[in-house]
């Protein structure tokens, strides 16, 4: 399943699977500021290599990478992947905005946004029934953003990042459950399924322009 544009009606911020257009988008992320809590900037052919995972993901069942937009400005990602954790299969997210749009309650609305198109993920057959974050214990914008959207806290870990590279970070676990509960017709409120673009509707309350995220 090849996940719709999500948008927030609340503020102009939307979500659409990476395509080829992002690579300058991954380029601004990966920087010394930007990268502090996960190991610092990768090298050129590290950042195409993942550029090509990213683009893969959808095809391959198991998640999808975003951009984060602002009407057409591309200024942050976020994405959700299947993993195993623990000797449970899982749903990663991890996220980024670049800083000249932090502060601006656009994570928390990109979080918000991700959190319902998993939701919508966690209804496939033999699909994960939780979504966990694992930002590292000294990222306090990430932490206090998984506390705002609803996340419960489990504790420190020692986590895996990148996955296969060997290279342990501290971080916190994060999760959410993910009960696979449909109404009668089989779509959940809150999604409009007459449209050619998945529609997430919040109301005015949550156009917050004071959060301290990233």
């Amino acid at each position: 399943m090849i996940p719709r544009t999500a948008k927030l009606h609340s503020m102009d911020v939307r979500l659409e699977p990476w395509s080829d257009s992002a690579l300058d988008l991954l380029r601004l992320i990966n920087t010394p500021p930007m990268r502090r809590h996960v190991g610092g900037p990768e090298p050129e052919e590290q950042l195409l290599a993942r550029h090509r995972r990213y683009l893969a993901m959808p095809a391959a069942g198991r998640g999808c990478m975003f951009a984060v937009l602002t009407g057409d400005q591309m200024v942050g990602s976020i994405a959700y992947h299947q993993r195993d954790w623990q000797g449970e299969q899982i749903y990663e997210t991890g996220w980024n905005v670049l800083p000249p749009y932090q502060c601006r309650g656009i994570a928390s609305a990109a979080g918000t946004a991700l959190i319902t198109i998993v939701r919508e993920a966690a209804h496939l057959p033999d699909a994960p029934h939780s979504l966990h974050a694992f930002p590292s214990v000294e990222n306090a914008p990430s932490n206090a953003l998984c506390r705002r959207l609803g996340f419960t806290l489990l504790g420190p870990c020692n986590f895996e990042y990148p996955q296969g590279s060997g290279t342990m970070m501290r971080s916190n676990d994060w999760r959410i459950d993910l009960p696979a509960v449909t109404t009668t017709q089989g779509v959940r409120p809150g999604l409009d399924r007459s449209s050619p673009t998945l529609e997430i509707r919040f109301g005015p309350w949550f156009a917050s322009t004071g959060d301290a995220d990233e």
